[in-house]
């Protein structure tokens, strides 16, 4: 959905409050419910309104200035301030979102938004105030818990991406405000943070200010390097000419010598960007696993378990669920098979869970008395491409896909399972048990 739609799809939930207005049981604590016609005013407003993000914001404008008191205000601004965010109309960003934020301060959306217009704006008063939501913002950020879980390192990146903008937010503010020591020092810390070429040339910008101008051609270098699929072939131009002019201007006018520099600023750069890479692994060391053998799972009990350890044995991978029926009905035939196998130490049985709320996996085990000796899935299912619930999967000795099977058929699910493992025990390395190539 494109942005402008998406707000207007919000806006036109308000249609389904309007509709259930009068069902909603009183609070002394809220306005008034509305009017028999000051609901249909507002449907009709909405109506209206869906065409774009202009219209909405001229029909729900009309409607609070008709309506100052309704009960529906803070879903009406938080609506205007979204639409004027599509707009690019800072000054309407900075009506509604401080009326949002005077009842809902953690919205970082909000708060993002409004302390970016209101740098936009100018003036030492908006600085100021856009400090203050900018600080606020970093620290919500701030408090949030380490992420866990196989999207740990995507929302780790998107934090540490929004912190970075936040940082660049309040450096422009200093600029602003005349403080050009602080804003530079911001800026090396939104650096620092996550490199991109926006922030290296702000940068750059700021440390001539300053006039430390070797510095600033080492940062301008740096921008021209660093890896940013957000910066256009626009911006690398403009980057590799500034650093051209600035360089030549302290080098007698000749660009002799430029190239090293920029090789040098890559190898700086290389290293920033190799030790974000591994710090975000280290979230989810699955991160980067091409293969099922690369993977590390967690066991029901926390305990980790490299499946390269398991090289040289057949896998018997199970992939159910505690909300799925036919898993419930196949377990007992897996584990029918699992004792046939026993005492073959070449064959391993591993239960994995697929549940995103790893809370309910203990329980269930307990209340069906289930061998508690399960692991998490922890991506599995996106590198072997796992579609569906229950499927089990083959790995022979050698860590390769031997045989899929997909759903639960209770008539032939034995007898296939025994065939198939010992089609998989039979495998050679790099060919089948017939002798072919695999």
């Amino acid at each position: 959905m494109k942005p402008g739609r998406a707000v207007i799809a919000a806006a036109v939930l308000l249609f389904t409050q309007v509709v259930h207005a009068q069902d909603a049981p009183l609070n002394l604590t809220t306005p008034p419910r509305p009017t028999e016609a000051e609901q249909e005013e507002l449907m009709h407003a909405v109506q209206e309104g869906s065409n774009s993000t202009l219209d909405l914001v001229r029909v729900f404008e009309a409607f609070l200035q008709k309506h100052p008191d309704t009960m529906y205000r803070p879903e009406i601004e938080l609506n205007l301030t979204r639409a004027s965010v599509e707009n690019k109309d800072d000054a309407r960003v900075v009506r509604y979102g401080e009326k949002v934020l005077e009842h809902s301060p953690d919205d970082v959306v909000t708060l993002d938004r409004v302390a970016q217009s209101l740098v936009v704006l100018g003036g030492k008063e908006n600085a100021e105030k856009a400090l203050k939501y900018a600080r606020a913002f970093e620290d919500i950020i701030n408090a949030m818990e380490a992420p866990v879980g196989k999207e740990a390192p995507q929302i780790q990146e998107e934090r540490d991406r929004a912190e970075a903008r936040m940082l660049m937010t309040q450096a422009r503010a200093r600029v602003i405000l005349e403080d050009k020591e602080e804003s530079q020092r911001l800026e090396e810390r939104a650096f620092s943070l996550y490199p991109d070429e926006e922030t290296a040339r702000a940068s750059a910008e700021s440390l001539l200010r300053l006039g430390r101008d070797q510095e600033a051609i080492t940062r301008l270098a740096e921008a021209f390097a660093v890896p940013d699929s957000r910066a256009s072939a626009s911006d690398r131009l403009t980057d590799r000419l500034r650093l051209g002019e600035l360089w030549a201007k302290s080098h007698n006018g000749s660009e002799q010598g430029l190239g090293d520099e920029i090789l040098k600023a890559y190898d700086v750069i290389y290293s920033m960007v190799e030790l974000r890479h591994k710090k975000l692994l280290a979230l989810d060391p699955n991160g980067a696993a091409g293969s099922a053998t690369e993977f590390t799972i967690s066991g029901l009990d926390g305990k980790k378990l490299q499946m390269s350890s398991l090289l040289g044995k057949v896998l018997v991978l199970d992939f159910w669920a505690t909300w799925c029926e036919p898993c419930r009905g196949q377990h007992p035939i897996y584990e029918e098979v699992k004792k046939r196998y026993a005492n073959r130490p070449d064959v391993v049985f591993l239960p994995l869970t697929t549940d995103e709320d790893r809370s309910v996996v203990q329980p269930f085990l307990e209340s069906q008395m289930w061998d508690q000796h399960v692991y998490f899935d922890d991506g599995l299912t996106r590198v072997l491409g796992v579609s569906q619930i229950p499927t089990t999967i083959l790995l022979n000795k050698q860590g390769q896909v031997s045989s899929r099977m997909n759903g639960f058929a209770p008539d032939q699910f034995k007898d296939q399972l025994i065939e198939r493992i010992e089609a998989a025990l039979a495998e050679t390395s790099g060919h089948k048990s017939d002798g072919t190539p695999q």
